[in-house]
């Protein structure tokens, strides 16, 4: 989908933004949608208050939903209006979570300042996925934590979770994958590949 990391991709993304929240796996506004990532998320994470990057937050969904359990939530979004929309969305809910305009190929963020690096279906868009996953191992001290949501989807877009696993070992050990197949995440039953990936850093 993605060549490069442009003004023509942030334009695409900012023109995304104001009805983005409403696929129910990215607003989380249907308590069910919600309580079903929940329960794939937090599973996921180290305890509260771990400092968790959410790269490529868009609208911010997930970043509220880990800043209500106690976690030191930080984001970075290419678009501006995602970066917006989040920041209203966070303030709103009464929250104190740094968002911030950046690439998240590249995000802005002081090595092994992190204890997760946290993306969901940011991965497989990226031009150099691989040059990506090694800066933020990066923002991780060794123990530290990746949290991966991807997918291979009917349309032809996405990475398969061979690909992605391959492409995280290069920089992270005990990967580990986890199909997502529980409809109540997504809305809906669906018929192609979604997974939940962790690893640790180095």
């Amino acid at each position: 989908m993605m060549a490069l990391m442009t003004s023509e991709v942030q334009g695409f993304w900012d023109g995304q933004a104001a009805s983005f929240d409403e696929e129910p796996d990215h607003g989380l506004l249907d308590p069910e949608v919600r309580a079903a990532w929940s329960g794939v998320l937090l599973p996921a994470m180290p305890p509260v208050p771990a400092r968790v990057v959410d790269l490529g937050c868009g609208t911010g969904s997930v970043a509220l939903l880990l800043a209500q359990a106690g976690y030191d939530v930080h984001g970075v979004d290419l678009s501006g209006r995602m970066v917006a929309a989040a920041r209203a969305k966070l303030a709103g809910a009464g929250l104190a979570v740094g968002v911030r305009q950046g690439d998240a190929a590249s995000p802005p963020f002081a090595p092994a300042s992190f204890d997760v690096a946290f993306a969901r279906h940011v991965l497989w868009a990226l031009p150099r996925p691989g040059a990506a996953l090694a800066r933020w191992a990066g923002l991780l001290r060794p123990g530290d934590r990746l949290v991966l949501v991807e997918g291979l989807w009917t349309t032809g877009a996405g990475m398969g979770a061979a690909d992605c696993r391959g492409l995280v070992e290069e920089h992270f050990d005990d990967v580990a994958v986890h199909p997502l197949v529980d409809p109540r995440l997504w809305g809906g039953p669906t018929s192609d590949e979604r997974y939940l990936l962790t690893g640790s850093a180095r």
